[in-house]
């Protein structure tokens, strides 16, 4: 559907809304509706006409989708085709041989990225852990509670599949997930609202992977288990066109008021510390950076500094374990690969189907010895420590699962990061309702927009690119920099203030510290995924529950705002609620 008749169907239904309420002159106590206010994109009493389009006008699609291209694309000739084509690499499976989407493996995370975004959107909560299943967006965070850190034995982003004959580094029928109900708030607030009786309930999940769940030598020890599910993934692409300074200046915004992330953030010098920027090996000398890489901003511990580094640009690589020009090597670890050269039944079949240079296997075959298979399983599958691409020139084997040639192409990785950068923000709704306004009145007064920064404006967006799309640029004698979308002086309403807090909640994010999330599009999740799970555990199954987990402990930084909202009468409450769903 074409914007302009978008625009008018959602007029029509508009003023259908109108004559559907106009003879409920009280609306539910909060004021009429006239002809004037119940106009798409105009503006009223308390939202201005941008916030119709909270990605600005280069970033709002009208339709209500996840999935739309932004006018940022389809203003440019050509490029909505390669968006299109990059869809496809988010959307469909990817196989060990099978061209355009081939290369998964030997071990990984998704065989596909919208299994763990579901329509583009948040994972939904789930009760087991399964790879499979679709919506799962859950990520295993597995680390060392004594100092936060990750643990070694498997990848950063666990692997629980992996092709025969190789076990995955997790066994994932071992994995237990046990959601757990919130019987009392740490902070001593009730968890029956004051004013009428309606009750809340909290939920969060306790996981354990027993220590016989990993196929790694050694074997983990004094480890705990976290869930960090997906968030959606359209604006990505206007985030990253945020100055880096404008973020800083945020930062020192909220300083004096609350403790911020000692990592990222020097206290005394009132400035990000080196460690909140990508190192000099990632900078790119035509961007606005300066001297150093683009500042962290994605992701819920803010570990990736740019979308061309991001969470789904580095995903396309180590969720499905598929290489690259400019991620060369696999993505495992050396006590998996030590494992399974340890491996008797591995080292079996290896010598049983691998001799034939037609075999996926043949790379791990070696001279068919038990020895040479054992010492070539060790060499392929430890590769992060090997960082050259020649040292895989004598595998150059077709069907290798790795065979020293690039397995996404540099053209059709440009492709996808077309359709990532790409992704536009859904327009808002029912701005013009009077519960909706209240709703965004509350809000403010409640302190919530301080943390849910309603609107910023981005900069040039003189980007920082990659590696693999200077590459594709250069073999056709283009400028990188200008072939991907981009949103220039675009005024955003993101909701969010790109900064780390800390709420304190029941079993944690690992470290407790996170940045607050974007709102924006979130009010679309049931009508688009069927799911409306909140936060980065899908613990919240409501709005009103993922507000109350604010207020779990007097420590959190958002405990004043959320205890305000507790006292408020249902009708304001619910007023809230309207206007988060509508943004």
């Amino acid at each position: 559907m074409n914007r302009l008749m978008t625009r008018s169907v959602m007029a029509m239904l508009a003023a259908m809304t109108l004559s559907a309420c106009s003879d409920d002159s009280s609306n539910d106590g909060l004021g009429s509706l006239t002809p004037e206010e119940n106009f798409f994109g105009k503006a009223n009493d308390v939202f201005t006409a941008e916030e119709w389009y909270p990605g600005g006008e280069l970033g709002t699609t009208e339709d209500a989708s996840y999935s739309a291209p932004a006018p940022a694309v389809e203003n440019v000739a050509g490029m909505e085709e390669d968006f299109n084509t990059g869809e496809d690499f988010f959307e469909h499976l990817y196989t060990f041989e099978q061209e355009p989407r081939k290369g998964l493996g030997p071990a990984w995370v998704r065989n596909s990225c919208i299994a763990c975004h579901p329509s583009y959107g948040h994972g939904k909560r789930q009760t087991e852990y399964r790879a499979n299943q679709i919506g799962n967006g859950y990520l295993l965070v597995i680390y060392h509670p004594d100092n936060n850190a990750y643990i070694g034995e498997v990848t950063g982003m666990p692997q629980t599949q992996a092709m025969t004959p190789f076990k995955a580094p997790i066994d994932e029928s071992q994995i237990r997930i046990e959601w757990k109900d919130v019987t009392a708030m740490e902070s001593g607030l009730p968890m029956t609202f004051p004013d009428g009786g309606d009750s809340y309930s909290l939920i969060y999940p306790e996981v354990t992977i027993p220590v016989t769940a990993f196929n790694t030598n050694p074997k983990p020890s004094n480890y705990e288990v976290r869930l960090e599910s997906t968030i959606g993934i359209y604006g990505t692409g206007l985030l990253d066109a945020l100055d880096d300074e404008e973020i800083e200046k945020q930062w020192a915004a909220e300083a004096p008021y609350v403790e911020l992330n000692p990592a990222m953030w020097d206290k005394e010098a009132g400035k990000f510390k080196a460690a909140a920027y990508y190192s000099a090996p990632y900078n790119d000398t035509g961007s606005h950076h300066g001297d150093h890489g683009p500042l962290k901003r994605f992701t819920y511990a803010m570990t990736r500094g740019t979308l061309q580094d991001g969470a789904g640009a580095n995903a396309i690589w180590n969720i499905t374990n598929v290489t690259r020009s400019d991620r060369h090597w696999l993505y495992t670890t050396t006590a998996w690969a030590k494992a399974q050269s340890e491996d008797a039944d591995v080292i079996s079949y290896i010598k049983e189907h691998g001799a034939s240079e037609t075999s996926i296997l043949h790379p791990y075959y070696a001279d068919g010895t038990d020895e040479g298979i054992r010492d070539r399983v060790y060499e392929v599958l430890n590769t992060p420590s090997i960082t050259y691409k020649s040292t895989f020139e004598k595998y150059l084997l077709n069907g290798a699962p790795y065979n020293g040639q690039e397995e996404m192409s540099d053209r059709q990785y440009y492709q996808f990061m077309v359709w990532h950068r790409g992704l536009a923000v859904p327009a808002a709704r029912n701005l013009n309702e009077a519960d909706v306004k209240r709703g965004k009145q509350l809000f403010t007064e409640l302190g919530c927009a301080s943390c849910h920064r309603p609107s910023w404006k981005t900069g040039s967006d003189n980007m920082w690119v990659d590696a693999s799309t200077k590459a594709y640029a250069a073999s056709i004698g283009k400028d990188a920099s200008q072939m991907l979308p981009k949103y220039p002086n675009q005024t955003i309403w993101p909701y969010t203030d790109m900064v780390q807090h800390r709420l304190f909640m029941k079993n944690d994010i690992r470290t407790g510290w996170c940045r607050t999330t974007p709102l924006w599009g979130r009010g679309l999740s049931r009508q688009l995924t069927g799911a409306d799970d909140r936060l980065h555990d899908c613990r919240a199954r409501t709005l009103v529950e993922a507000i109350m987990w604010h207020a779990y402990s007097k420590k959190s930084d958002a405990y004043k705002a959320t205890e305000r909202f507790f006292y408020l009468p249902k009708t304001d409450r619910d007023a809230v609620v309207r206007f988060l769903e509508s943004i």
